[in-house]
């Protein structure tokens, strides 16, 4: 699972012409899946993503995370995190993982994460148009075997 957070000011999700997610302050989320995934590693994932503490204090310093914050998710699928090119100039998309696969572990991370933060979402496989204003900018990267082994 590979997980591209952004820490924005607001963001939001426009599938032809209608808004399916918008957040104020928290984090836009591009989600992806490999094969071997698994709800273990979604659960994983998601106790990093609500506890990385990334966003300012008093001070200005990053050492709030998302719930102290009281922040809020834009979780967007995102087959292409899983491009490989390596060989020539057109990426493979060979690791990611299905949609048999990813379409259940991306509803699973969507709904165990409501369960921690308020969380609005594209629309798997659609053509999404997504604004957002990078607060910083902070972005992170978080591969779940670079994480969890």
């Amino acid at each position: 699972m590979r997980v591209v957070l952004q820490r924005v000011r607001h963001a939001s999700c426009t599938i032809d012409g209608t808004v399916t997610g918008k957040i104020e302050d928290g984090y836009l989320a591009l989600v992806g899946f490999c094969q071997e995934d698994t709800s273990e590693i979604v659960n994983k994932m998601i106790q990093k993503i609500v506890k990385l503490r990334v966003f300012s204090d008093e001070q200005g310093k990053m050492n709030l995370s998302l719930k102290d914050i009281s922040g809020s998710v834009l979780s967007i699928s995102q087959f292409t995190l899983y491009a490989n090119a390596k060989k020539g100039n057109r990426p493979s998309f060979i690791d990611a993982a299905k949609p048999d696969v990813a379409i259940p572990l991306y509803d699973y991370f969507n709904q165990e994460l409501k369960k921690e933060v308020h969380v609005e979402t594209g629309v798997f496989g659609a053509d999404m148009k997504i604004e957002l204003l990078n607060d910083g900018p902070v972005t992170i990267v978080l591969d779940s075997k670079e994480l969890f082994g």
